[in-house]
């Protein structure tokens, strides 16, 4: 399918790997120039790189931490008002509820709720003159079925997505889409890290570890930065001007909830 957006330039935070990167590669393969962003020079430029062999477009890179003003300005800058806004950003650390004071709550709401919101604020304006943009978050499963040891990422995540609610019906009329994504278990760096603390914790196989893990999620495997990114590359398309406000569950099945 011609998703119709070649030529238009997006900016895809935190894409050097993982979810980021699937979203970049999707696009990439529809023709779109790339603006990319990560905390690190070296992963960011190698990736940078291949997209650039693969798909022959343009891809400027950002080595910032995007949490950050100084990080914001600068992607902000080089992507010079984008067509398309792909926000994501890794979450807060897990722990009980005693664990976490104001500053920790002030970091995640930073990270996974402000950052975002400051992007699009900067981003919209351009979107609505031109007619057409498209913006999407990668936020979390967490926010459709809260995960208890995820709190500050439950609360912070789930803010953004109330403000995404009533932004999104604001801009819709101007051709300007604003969707959420919620991943569940993708077979990334994250998924291997704590398949790793739970070998440790219980003396078990990585094969074991892996089969709780299936043992919760009805497709019976981890999803793949690939599906996922498709999915983000179709919400930027042409053919999804329709789909507003939407928080959009890529998680083989898990939640178990009728809506």
């Amino acid at each position: 399918m011609d998703l119709g957006i070649s030529g238009k330039r997006a900016l895809v935070c935190a894409s050097s790997k993982g979810l980021g990167k699937g979203c970049a590669e999707a696009l990439a393969a529809a023709g779109v120039d790339l603006v990319l962003n990560a905390r690190g020079a070296e992963a960011l430029e190698a990736t940078a790189q291949d997209i650039r062999d693969r798909y022959q477009v343009s891809v400027t890179t950002v080595a910032a931490d995007v949490t950050t003003d100084e990080g914001q300005a600068q992607v902000l800058e080089a992507a010079d008002s984008p067509d398309i806004l792909v926000n994501n950003a890794g979450g807060p650390p897990p722990g009980l509820w005693s664990d976490w004071d104001k500053d920790d709550f002030r970091a995640a709401l930073e990270s996974n709720m402000l950052t975002p919101i400051t992007l699009m604020k900067s981003c919209l304006p351009a979107m609505i003159d031109r007619g057409w943009g498209r913006v999407v978050n990668i936020t979390s499963q967490s926010v459709k079925a809260p995960i208890p040891q995820l709190g500050l990422s439950n609360a912070a995540r789930t803010g953004l997505t109330g403000y995404v609610a009533g932004t999104a019906r604001q801009v819709a009329q101007h051709g300007v889409t604003i969707n959420n994504l919620l991943p569940g278990a993708h077979m990334t760096d994250r998924i291997t890290s704590l398949e790793d603390s739970m070998m440790a914790a219980q003396d078990i196989s990585r094969e074991e570890a892996r089969a709780q893990r299936f043992a919760g999620i009805p497709a019976g495997r981890y999803g793949t930065v690939e599906e996922f990114g498709a999915t983000c590359a179709f919400l930027c398309s042409t053919h999804a001007g329709y789909i507003v406000a939407q928080n959009i569950l890529l998680d083989g099945g898990g939640i178990n909830a009728t809506f």
